[in-house]
């Protein structure tokens, strides 16, 4: 059977959600027949532009969904400004086999080395790779859950950040956290244990994290869960700010507090 009625076959593209095709059909015949493609090959050619779309908007979707602050990217660290990191093992960890397998990913330095710029960025990368993600800072997740815990609400707070096949936690340690943190900490990452990934940033070293949470007992057993599938990337370097207001003059070299080492046992 032959379609001739152009409406018609505009409702059948409509009905198969060939969105891409039914908006672009005159141009992509267009284009195809000025490439001379066989019925084939158009054939191939239309489907892989309907693809690229939904391919697209899934993306685009998924970050959407992950509310990540800020756009970062891989290609836009400055890998050279951070010997400590090597660009190999980065392009490993993006390619997410470690969030297939459920481990865990700690970045561990001082401020401004680039750990949030490569969280976002792997997170990006994430999804892209077709894993649900999602990203909070330490301050804003724990909040939610005091308030969740007060309210009745714990269950369906843990499960809202269990969900995600990736869990970003960004700034562990900069602010106090609020009491009883630590056991609702231990009760997300327990949840999460071998079954969905955490990467978390953290300006302290893992050996001040019972300093952090205000209960090393606790600190210990969230270490022992994260630690158990994980990899620990330890940033050393300069601040990113402070070295461009040094190189614009506006900070003395010794002003700025930053020759102090980072220890990670």
């Amino acid at each position: 059977m032959i379609i001739q009625d152009p409406d018609r076959l505009d409702a059948m593209l409509g009905r198969l959600k060939l969105t891409a095709i039914r908006e672009r059909l005159d141009t992509l015949l267009d284009e195809a027949a000025r490439q001379e493609l066989s019925l084939r090959e158009a054939l191939a050619y239309l489907c892989a532009q309907e693809v690229a779309r939904k391919e697209d908007r899934r993306i685009q979707m998924g970050l959407s969904i992950a509310r990540f602050p800020f756009v970062r990217t891989l290609d836009g660290f400055d890998f050279s400004a951070q010997p400590a990191v090597d660009p190999a093992q980065i392009r490993e960890l993006a390619c997410g086999r470690w969030i297939a397998n459920g481990d865990a990913l700690l970045l561990l330095g001082p401020p401004g080395v680039g750990k949030s710029h490569l969280a976002v960025a792997l997170g990006r990368e994430a999804v892209r790779a077709g894993y649900s993600t999602l990203f909070t800072t330490a301050t804003a997740l724990i909040t939610q859950l005091v308030s969740a815990h007060a309210a009745g609400s714990l269950e369906e707070r843990l499960r809202h950040f269990a969900k995600p096949k990736l869990l970003i936690i960004d700034e562990l340690g900069y602010l106090p956290l609020e009491p009883g943190a630590a056991n609702l900490f231990f009760q997300l990452v327990s949840r999460r244990y071998e079954r969905g990934s955490l990467l978390v940033t953290s300006n302290r070293a893992v050996s001040e994290w019972g300093e952090v949470f205000g209960d090393a007992v606790v600190a210990t057993a969230i270490l022992d869960r994260l630690l158990h599938h994980s990899h620990v990337l330890t940033i050393r370097g300069d601040s990113y700010r402070l070295r461009t207001k040094r190189k614009a003059g506006l900070i003395k070299p010794s002003s700025a507090a930053i020759g102090q080492p980072f220890v990670q046992p």
